[in-house]
C-alpha cells in the first residue's frame, strides 16, 4: 500500500515536526508536559498530514476518556447570569484548547444529585473540576473516595483531600477596607457572601480584620453574592445606621445592588456613601458611578485548575501543590 493510499502514521507525524514518537504522542494525547514550541510543531504536522488519532484505540490502552466535567454548584440562573461564571468557563475552555480533552459542563441540581454523583466516575470522565461547592457537600469525598482526580475552585471550608485553587479571599477585602478607611470613612458596613462558603468566610475575616486594626465598629448584613441580596443588605443598613459613610459589597453582583438601593433612598456615591465591591467582573467599568473593586483573576483560576487535574490525570499518586492567586484593587469613581 503505498502512502497516498492510507492513513499517516503517528511516526510520520513527529518525523515531520522533528520531535521525537513520545513527544509527538503526549501532544496528542493531550499532556501539558510538553514545551510549546515542539506542541506547535507537531500540531502543524497534523495538520498538514491529516493525521487522525484512534480515540477507540488509545482508550482501550490509557483507561482515558478524554473528557473532563466541570461541575457547578448553583442554579441556572446565577451560573448564566453572573460573569464570575463565565469567566471561569472560559479559562477553562482556553486551558483545554490544543488538547484532546474535551469539557462536560454539568449543574449539581438538588433533584437529580444522586444522577450526577453516580455518573462522575472513571468510566465516564477523566476528572472533575468543582465549582461553587457550599457546606457539607458529600461530592468531593465521594470522589476522592473512587479515586476520580477533582481539583476544588475555591478553598473548602473543611477538611477535604482534594487540592484547591483559590484567590486570596481575605487580602483582597481587607484591602478594600483599607482604602475606605483611608479615604475618611468611620462607618464602613459589609454585605457578606453566603458564609456556607470559605470565599465568603474569608471576604467577612478580611473586613472584620481591617477595622480591628483601626478600632472601628462592625456592621454586618449577609448576602449570597446575587443583586437582590445585595439590594436587601443595602436596604437593611440604611434602616439600622443611616449615617454609614461606606459599604464593602462581597460581590460585584451585591454592589450593583447596593449602588441601585442608595440611589432609591437619594444617596449619593460616592459623597456620601462610598461602595467597593469583589470580582472586577466586566460590569464593574458600566455602573453609575464606575465601580472599585478588588480584581481576581478568574480566567487564570480556571486555567490553573485545569493545569493541576491535568498533572493529576497524567501523574496519578503524585502529590499537587494548592494555588492561591493574588488579588488586588482597582479604584474607580465609586469609592
Amino acid at each position: 500500500m503505498n502512502r497516498r493510499n492510507r492513513p499517516p502514521t503517528l511516526e510520520e507525524v513527529a518525523e515531520r515536526a522533528g520531535v521525537g514518537r513520545g513527544t509527538a504522542s503526549r501532544v496528542i494525547n493531550g499532556s501539558l508536559q510538553v514545551s510549546e514550541t515542539a506542541r506547535n510543531a507537531v500540531l502543524r504536522a497534523v495538520d498538514d498530514l491529516g493525521y487522525v488519532p484512534n480515540r477507540a484505540a488509545r482508550s482501550l490502552v490509557t483507561q482515558l476518556t478524554d473528557v473532563v466535567a466541570l461541575v457547578v454548584s448553583e442554579s441556572e440562573d446565577r451560573l448564566f447570569g453572573e460573569p464570575f461564571f463565565a469567566q471561569v468557563v472560559r479559562g477553562v475552555s482556553n486551558a483545554l484548547a490544543g488538547t484532546s480533552r474535551q469539557l462536560l459542563l454539568a449543574i449539581a441540581h438538588e433533584s437529580d444529585r444522586g444522577r450526577l454523583n453516580d455518573y462522575l466516575s472513571r468510566q465516564h470522565v477523566d476528572g472533575v473540576l468543582l465549582l461553587s461547592i457550599h457546606g457539607d457537600d458529600p461530592l468531593p469525598d465521594q470522589l476522592a473516595a473512587r479515586g476520580v482526580p477533582a481539583v476544588l475552585g475555591g478553598r473548602p471550608n473543611r477538611n477535604v483531600t482534594l487540592p484547591f485553587v483559590d484567590m486570596d479571599n481575605a487580602g483582597g477585602a481587607a484591602a478594600a477596607v483599607e482604602h475606605l478607611i483611608a479615604g475618611g470613612r468611620r462607618c464602613v458596613a459589609t454585605i457578606t457572601g453566603p458564609l456556607d462558603m470559605t470565599a465568603g468566610q474569608l471576604r467577612l475575616e478580611g473586613y472584620t480584620s481591617a477595622l480591628a486594626r483601626h478600632g472601628l465598629p462592625e456592621l454586618i448584613e449577609h448576602g449570597d453574592f446575587s443583586e437582590n441580596s445585595g439590594r436587601v443588605g443595602a436596604r437593611r443598613l440604611l434602616e439600622r445606621a443611616p449615617g454609614l459613610d461606606a459599604i464593602f459589597c462581597a460581590s460585584d453582583q451585591m454592589a450593583i445592588g447596593a449602588l441601585a438601593e442608595l440611589a432609591a433612598a437619594g444617596r449619593r456615591v460616592p459623597e456620601d456613601v462610598a461602595v467597593v465591591g469583589f470580582d472586577d467582573s466586566p460590569t464593574s467599568l458600566y455602573t453609575s458611578p464606575s465601580l472599585t473593586t478588588v480584581h481576581q483573576p478568574v480566567e487564570d483560576m480556571g486555567a490553573r485548575m485545569v493545569q493541576t487535574l491535568s498533572r493529576m490525570i497524567e501523574n496519578p499518586g503524585e502529590p499537587v501543590s494548592d494555588v492561591v492567586l493574588p488579588t488586588h484593587l482597582v479604584v474607580r469613581h465609586s469609592g
